[in-house]
């Protein structure tokens, strides 16, 4: 299978760490890291995707607001700069041990963070980040005789 995912969660999958706006989300949410960490690809998608799913039976569910579309145009832009491939609707990104290495170290160092600016997460990511990502659910093991 495959996972559907907004640029922005991309950045948000890094530092996972069981916590989220509703328990259902953080239900969805970790079956989805499982299934990143299992090796499922992602395909990227413009607007709602799996991570959105639980929250847009709400009233005024944040994924369709505008913020959310601005950040997911920083994201794609920032991952795309630091992979130097199309991070776009349609692209299918396989993340691997390498990727996500990468992907956390930019992380941290703040080259992939301009999606980030208001975000109500932004505290709990930055501590993450500065743990080293001990906790995060997104693990990705790396290929026998790679490091």
């Amino acid at each position: 299978m495959t996972i559907r995912l907004r640029a922005h969660h991309l950045l948000c999958l890094l530092t996972y760490v069981g916590k989220g706006y509703t328990p259902a989300f953080t239900a969805n949410y970790d079956g989805i890291a499982e299934r990143l960490s299992r090796g499922e690809d992602i395909l990227l998608v413009s607007g709602p995707d799996d991570v959105c799913a639980p929250l847009l039976d709400e009233p005024e569910p944040h994924c369709l607001h505008d913020s959310a579309a601005e950040r997911d145009q920083l994201a794609a832009q920032d991952v795309a700069d630091l992979l130097a491939r199309p991070i776009q609707a349609g692209v299918r990104l396989d993340l691997d041990a390498a990727i996500l290495a990468r992907m956390r170290q930019a992380f941290s160092a703040g080259l992939v963070r301009k999606a980030c600016g208001g975000c109500e997460w932004n505290g709990l990511c930055s501590a993450v980040a500065a743990d080293g990502y001990r906790d995060t659910q997104v693990r990705r093991p790396a290929l026998p005789g790679k490091r």
